[in-house]
């Protein structure tokens, strides 16, 4: 997100040149860079004990399955974003949370983190966000997500034969 005023005093915020990076955006007044804000969230490539299924959920009216994801809270470890994520939407327990990597989605400005985690339980308990669930074999995941959408992309650079759980 550009910034147009000062989010510490609201004085309107001009254009400088820094002495390491291009023209940032500059607070007379605090005589501070302030650098573009943006929100964090996790995606989970959630896979049965096995590691053989890969758990996708459908929600929001749309017809392709995600992966679960949601945004990390302010002072949360992106770790426990993931475990918070899966308990809240299927009721279920993330284990070992791993992170794979990180993709920017500029349509929300947000930095996508991507994990690996798995859980002991197959049937999820799902909470009211989420319309439907299904296992799916984890090499076929990225034929089922929408094409062009977030899931795809954070599942093409996933490598199954890479990415064996963790207990």
């Amino acid at each position: 997100m550009e910034l147009n005023y000062c989010p510490v005093c609201g004085e309107r915020l001009r254009l400088r040149q820094h002495p390491t990076e291009p023209p940032t955006p500059w607070c007379e007044r605090c005589g501070d860079w302030r650098f573009p804000l943006y929100s964090a969230a996790v995606s989970v490539i959630l896979l049965d004990p096995t590691g053989s299924r890969m758990l996708l959920i459908r929600q929001y009216g749309e017809r392709e399955p995600v992966l679960v994801a949601g945004y990390v809270d302010k002072g949360e470890r992106a770790e426990d974003a993931v475990i918070r994520e899966v308990r809240e939407e299927l009721g279920m327990m993330a284990r070992a949370p791993r992170f794979l990597g990180s993709h920017y989605y500029a349509p929300s400005e947000t930095l996508m983190l991507n994990f690996l985690a798995t859980v002991e339980e197959e049937t999820p308990r799902p909470n009211a966000e989420v319309e439907g669930w299904l296992w799916v074999p984890a090499a076929e995941a990225s034929r089922l997500v929408k094409p062009g959408g977030l899931a795809e992309t954070l599942l093409a650079d996933w490598q199954p034969e890479n990415c064996k759980p963790k207990r």
